[in-house]
């Protein structure tokens, strides 16, 4: 037989009760010998003043939640639970409120500088068990323990200390970002395991980019110069200049150049003689100052125009004088003298015999 469950606020939560602020009607319930009411296993969501739930399991096994800062002895007070004659049985004596194991972070992603100190934060609530078991655990490509039965393991163990379940890695390096669990075991609980994830991230500031840039160009060719730091965490982002002063971005569609701040590219679409100058290239990425690859000198000159000129006509006339010496060479037989086929010239055999003689 299961026991009623109220509100101070509310009139007596029972099936048969007509002023019942919940109806039972769609619940499974059958009537005793004794005519008393009996309650399924589970009953949940009652409403109340204050209370967000009161949960009777069997025989009075309920997990009681309230956002009221009041104590579970002050809700224990505020409920009634009726025996099947219609009399008060005392809460705290018939059963006591239960907590299940919780597990909680106040930062599930943590950020720091490459070099600095990690505070992975883990908060707990047991409902019984006041030494549970706390284990922290790295997800890579498989899971790695960071600490376990007390102790850390390799490569943690002498760099790192916990406080409750709270654990502070000390010099972070980029093998040791990645997403951590926190579990806390409490196998004398109801609900015996808890578990919360931090995602660690590690910032490295810009070291100096490596850029490409050409020493020289001739006018109205396609110039690219390329800027790039692979080891900022987040990527940098990338400006150039010249001569010591900042390349705005253009924003006209018919600027004679682009930069894209992303991968790094300076690209003239047609370089001319006033892009002479000295260009370097920034890296910043808001973790650490900024760096500058050495400044390098790109020279853009026109076209000769006579030395095209006179090229042309060099190789006019060496094809020219090629091809009158080639049919100058065949009209005199020189190339049938040398390299055509010998003629095969047929002799008669002294037993020949005329056609005479055969007839």
């Amino acid at each position: 037989q299961y026991p009623g469950v109220s509100d101070r606020s509310f009139p007596e939560v029972r099936p048969d009760n007509p002023l019942s602020p919940r109806r039972f009607s769609s619940l499974p319930f059958r009537s005793a010998p004794d005519r008393s009411a009996r309650f399924p296993p589970e009953i949940s969501s009652f409403p109340g003043s204050w209370m967000n739930y009161w949960r009777v399991v069997n025989k009075c096994e309920k997990k009681a939640e309230a956002r009221d800062p009041r104590s579970v002895q002050g809700r224990q007070h505020s409920a009634r639970v009726v025996d099947e004659n219609g009399g008060d049985i005392p809460v705290s004596s018939y059963c006591s409120p239960s907590v299940p194991v919780s597990v909680s972070t106040d930062r599930h992603k943590v950020e720091v500088r490459e070099f600095s100190d990690a505070v992975l934060s883990c908060t707990f609530r047991t409902e019984k068990d006041q030494n549970p078991r706390i284990e922290w655990k790295k997800k890579g490509r498989g899971v790695s323990l960071v600490y376990y039965d007390g102790h850390f393991k390799a490569p943690f163990e002498g760099r790192a200390s916990i406080e409750g379940a709270t654990v502070t890695l000390q010099r972070v390096t980029q093998e040791d970002a990645g997403e951590y669990r926190c579990e806390i075991s409490a196998p004398n609980d109801s609900v015996q395991l808890g578990e919360t994830n931090v995602t660690l991230k590690v910032l490295v500031p810009p070291h100096t980019p490596s850029c490409e840039i050409p020493s020289g160009a001739v006018t109205g060719s396609v110039v690219q110069l390329r800027c790039r730091d692979q080891q900022s965490i987040p990527p940098a982002t990338y400006s150039w200049f010249k001569d010591s002063m900042a390349l705005s971005p253009p924003w006209r569609a018919n600027a004679t150049f682009v930069i894209n701040s992303h991968t790094g590219v300076l690209e003239f679409k047609a370089v001319a003689k006033e892009d002479t100058g000295r260009y370097s290239c920034l890296a910043s990425n808001g973790v650490g100052p900024p760096k500058m690859c050495e400044a390098k000198h790109m020279k853009i000159e026109d076209v000769n125009i006579l030395a095209v000129v006179a090229a042309v006509v060099v190789v006019f006339l060496v094809v020219v004088a090629c091809s009158c010496g080639g049919l100058f060479l065949h009209r005199n037989g020189f190339f049938s003298r040398h390299f055509g086929s010998p003629s095969v010239m047929v002799q008669p055999t002294s037993a020949a015999k005329p056609c005479t003689e055969l007839r």
